[in-house]
């Protein structure tokens, strides 16, 4: 059985909150950074909500060692809105 971070995702969050996570994904990663438009920067703790609230929900529930690909779809969102992670 394969599992995908929709199916993941929609077991962790509300379906209304959940949309397609891929398409959050790919949406946060094609936009500029907020921190180049805007002269002030946005916070670590503000940036990629969507893949946040995925990867946090799965650690919870399974353990980290579980949610690998999701702390890694977080860690991509956030390298593309200008974070050194």
């Amino acid at each position: 059985m394969s599992l995908t971070v929709e199916k993941i995702s929609a077991k962790y969050l509300n379906k209304k909150d959940m949309g397609n996570i891929n398409e959050k994904v790919e949406a946060a990663s094609t936009q500029q950074p907020a921190a180049q438009e805007n002269p002030k920067k946005l916070k670590p703790c503000c940036a990629c909500p969507e893949t946040k609230k995925a990867r946090d929900a799965c650690i919870i529930e399974n353990g980290e060692e579980n949610c690998q690909h999701l702390i890694e779809a977080h860690k991509e969102c956030m390298r593309k809105a200008g974070f050194n992670i």
